[in-house]
């Protein structure tokens, strides 16, 4: 089951993007945000066997309400699923601070999407207290992906970029 600070950041993601609903279900456990954006509200629901409706704090200029249940017969799965590429590696935050792309504004970002690194290329520096701690990608391969944007905050563990390993 997801724990309600996952929770929290489904929630801010959804907020932050146009997407108005979403579903998510896993072990006997669904849980279903709706947003409705004329009054900026988050609908929340988290549905366990038997049925438990749980009220999620709020978030930002979100609020959130319960959302009635309806048993349904199962769907079948979708027929696109997100299935994760074991040749994809996660280069993530080795801790938490501030995400930039190139090492001052005036300069290129050290990697683009398309570019290719080895094991001792930097990609990125994490700024943590007044100190800029320069990111390698540790693997070699093509970088498939970038995750965060430039001056966004980061998490311990946090997924930077993709990297298609060779």
């Amino acid at each position: 089951m997801l724990k309600i600070q996952e929770i929290r950041e489904i929630i801010k993601l959804i907020d932050h993007s146009s997407i108005e609903k979403f579903s998510f279900e896993s072990e006997g456990t669904k849980i279903v945000l709706k947003k409705s954006s004329a009054s900026k509200t988050v609908k929340t629901l988290v549905e366990t066997e038997p049925t438990v409706q749980v009220e999620v704090a709020e978030v930002r200029a979100a609020t959130v309400e319960p959302v009635e249940v309806k048993k349904e017969a199962p769907i079948a799965p979708a027929a696109v699923e997100l299935v994760e590429d074991p040749t994809l590696h996660k280069i993530t935050s080795p801790m938490v601070g501030t995400f930039y792309s190139a090492s001052s504004p005036e300069v290129a970002a050290f990697v683009q999407q398309g570019d290719k690194v080895n094991t001792e290329s930097i990609v990125c520096i994490v700024e943590a207290m007044k100190l800029f701690n320069e990111i390698e990608a540790e693997v070699t391969g093509e970088i498939v992906e970038i995750l965060v944007k430039d001056g966004q905050l980061v998490e311990y563990g946090q997924p930077l970029f993709l990297v298609k390993t060779n």
